[in-house]
């Protein structure tokens, strides 16, 4: 924390956590802050996204489902394809007490980085991920997003800002444009296994001209990540939204695993 990379990278962190905030109350399948790495060539990571929403929209006024008491689950497989380059496949599903077990929808990612062979002081990496959702959990039924991802280790502290745009293709927000939704993670390895952080995630409307604050969207989710092998990823948190658009409470847990299958001769 002594370096003056590291003092700017915190300062960012901080004014974001300061001043906005979190996934859209719809949009909480795949609440997770990205970092640079891209998976090697011939591994494949399959993770589950689960979230409970204890505290969300009791009604909504565009004919989507409330997200009260909603259960989200998500299959999330991606494949490395060379040192910069893997694409990520998503299924969506939501469970909730009088609509059942239902499928949302499907997007695709590629993500592409600069290698490590470029010596560059951040990581820095960029994804592109379209995709379609169904009309009684999205008012925007196809999306795009386009997510620069730039991250840092230094020694036990870790910083990432994901400063996404997203952009509705079909639906009653296509006339806002590319809107703003930031993501951000600090964290410090408390022991070789146990990493405490605090995730952000935000919606503040059209990158012109943001929403008014009450409209806009925020949640802080105190995090632990277990670092208990390479091949595992183990990610817990607790959502807690700042305004009224926002969820106000969720906890969230991802389970991921990675694979190399080997080729037969």
């Amino acid at each position: 924390m002594k370096t003056p990379f590291a003092h700017r990278i915190f300062f960012v962190c901080a004014l974001l956590v300061a001043v906005s905030a979190t996934a859209r109350a719809q949009e909480n399948y795949e609440i997770q802050v990205y970092g640079s790495e891209t998976l090697p060539p011939g591994y494949t990571m399959v993770e589950l996204h689960s979230n409970f929403t204890f505290k969300g929209s009791k009604r909504t006024d565009d004919g989507t489902l409330p997200t009260h008491h909603a259960w989200h689950e998500t299959i999330e497989i991606t494949h490395g394809f060379n040192s910069w380059f893997e694409t990520g496949f998503y299924i969506f599903t939501s469970a909730r007490n009088g609509n059942g077990w239902d499928w949302v929808g499907d997007h695709i990612r590629p993500r592409v980085r600069v290698p490590e062979s470029k010596h560059l002081p951040v990581g820095l990496s960029l994804s592109a991920e379209i995709g379609y959702q169904r009309r009684r959990y999205s008012a925007n039924t196809w999306t795009l997003e386009l997510r620069p991802i730039i991250d840092k280790q230094v020694k036990r502290w870790y910083f990432s800002f994901n400063p996404t745009l997203e952009r509705a293709l079909k639906g009653p927000d296509t006339r806002r444009g590319f809107e703003f939704s930031p993501n951000a993670k600090v964290s410090y390895d408390l022991t070789k296994k146990i990493t405490g952080g605090l995730e952000y995630y935000g919606a503040t409307g059209p990158v012109t001209s943001f929403d008014p604050f009450r409209e806009q969207e925020h949640q802080f989710i105190p995090s632990i990540d277990l670092n208990v092998s390479p091949n595992w990823e183990l990610n817990f948190g607790v959502g807690v939204g700042a305004t009224r658009s926002t969820d106000h409470l969720l906890v969230k847990v991802i389970v991921g695993r990675r694979f190399r299958f080997k080729k037969r001769h």
